[in-house]
């Protein structure tokens, strides 16, 4: 089956074409056939947070989204409520309590903002539940249908890392704005003038951390359960600093349109980013999101309008002989990503612009990545020290380090 072939409902709304998403998320032909869990790419990423409303508005005003459907106690909804935004192929879908007894409420008391499920489309939910039972996966719900006048979505649920979960959605004979019991809802908020379209594309990929000595067992978990295969691996020097260390393998499904780095604390001179987000977080969980867009340049000068705030890097990074070297010619300037502060890579396939913002929330846990792809099916490992040491700063500022 080609990338054509399988392109997501909300690629296909968002008018990506196929030389648009090989660019911007690296993806690449499989054969679908053979999956034991064949997934056709995301479906949403689930938040709770602690209060949605404002946070629908500061993800419309600050990041650019659009809101497009809602669910709440006026539409039957007692517990939560809950909006869907969109940005491209993205589905951010923000819940907040309205029941204080809600499971939510302890979920968001523990963890405080971030993200609850990571939703994938499949087109065949039994069959990716049945292999993922008889490999020992928790299932969390069984295959069920949801129906409302809009058609019906088949769903189930698998139990990830920490309080993760992943929910299979199939979605192919459904029409609705998200999912029965969600209403069509737009917004009255209006972009400032001269703001783009969008600031991103895509989801490239969702970066989780895990505890010490778990990593393994999870990458085991999606090659096993999920069918995912090894992308990259990187350990020791790869992703160390004179202070701390972290290890990180990826595991990618068929395609690469779903990408999963998997990280763990390795033992340093001081707490590393790792342990700064299991502390906070109280346990495992999804630590940074990767955002596509095909013009970083203008995607970061539109969330710094909207005061949307990035790691510094020094000028000393730009200024090494040997990344000039290594990196060659990229379509900007190194002096104009310098004023950004955005990161630059080169491996065999090409190269890739990145940028990271400070944590989202008053826990320093949850972030996002901005990344633009050139080619380049890597992660920025070129990147991993003057990133790392970029984060110390920010952990030292906050008396984490």
């Amino acid at each position: 089956m080609t990338i054509e072939d399988t392109l997501t409902s909300q690629e296909r709304l968002a008018e990506l074409d196929l030389p648009q998403l090989q660019q911007l998320v690296g993806l690449v032909d499989y054969d679908s056939g053979t999956d034991p869990f064949p997934v056709t790419g995301w479906d949403a990423v689930v938040w709770a947070v602690g209060n949605a409303t404002q946070t629908a508005h500061y993800f419309q005003s600050a990041f650019g989204m659009e809101l497009i459907a809602y669910s709440g106690p006026e539409t039957g909804n007692r517990d939560h409520v809950s909006y869907v935004l969109r940005s491209g192929a993205i589905r951010f879908v923000f819940q907040g309590v309205v029941d204080p007894a809600s499971p939510l409420a302890e979920a968001h008391r523990r963890h405080g903002d971030g993200v609850v499920d990571i939703a994938l489309e499949v087109p065949d939910v039994d069959r990716c539940i049945a292999h993922a039972r008889a490999q020992g996966a928790t299932v969390l719900e069984e295959p069920h249908d949801i129906t409302d006048e809009h058609g019906t979505v088949r769903v189930a649920a698998v139990a990830a890392y920490g309080d993760t979960r992943h929910t299979l959605v199939d979605r192919s004979q459904y029409e609705g704005p998200y999912l029965p019991g969600y209403v069509t809802r737009s917004s009255s908020y209006a972009k400032r003038p001269g703001a783009p379209r969008r600031v991103f594309q895509a989801l490239d990929h969702v970066v989780g951390n895990v505890e010490l000595g778990k990593m393994d067992e999870w990458v085991d978990f999606y090659n096993r359960v999920m069918g995912f295969t090894n992308m990259a691996e990187f350990v020791g020097d790869d992703i160390a600093t004179e202070y701390s260390a972290l290890m990180s393998k990826v595991v990618a499904n068929g395609n690469h349109r779903v990408k999963f780095p998997l990280n763990e604390p390795a033992p340093g001179k001081k707490k590393s980013q790792i342990d700064e987000f299991l502390e906070f977080y109280q346990g495992p969980g999804a630590q940074h999101l990767a955002l596509a867009t095909n013009d970083i340049i203008a995607s970061v000068d539109a969330l710094v309008e909207e005061g949307v705030q990035f790691l510094a890097t020094p000028d000393s990074y730009y200024e090494d002989p040997e990344l000039r070297a290594r990196i060659g010619k990229v379509r900007v300037p190194v002096e104009e990503l310098q004023k950004r502060g955005i990161l630059v890579d080169r491996d065999e396939d090409g190269y890739l612009l990145q940028i990271f913002t400070k944590p989202l929330g008053d826990r320093p846990t949850v972030f996002f990545e901005l990344i633009e792809r050139h080619g380049s099916l890597g992660f920025g490992k070129g990147n991993f020290q003057a990133l790392f040491e970029a984060i110390e700063r920010e952990q030292a500022r906050r008396g984490n380090f």
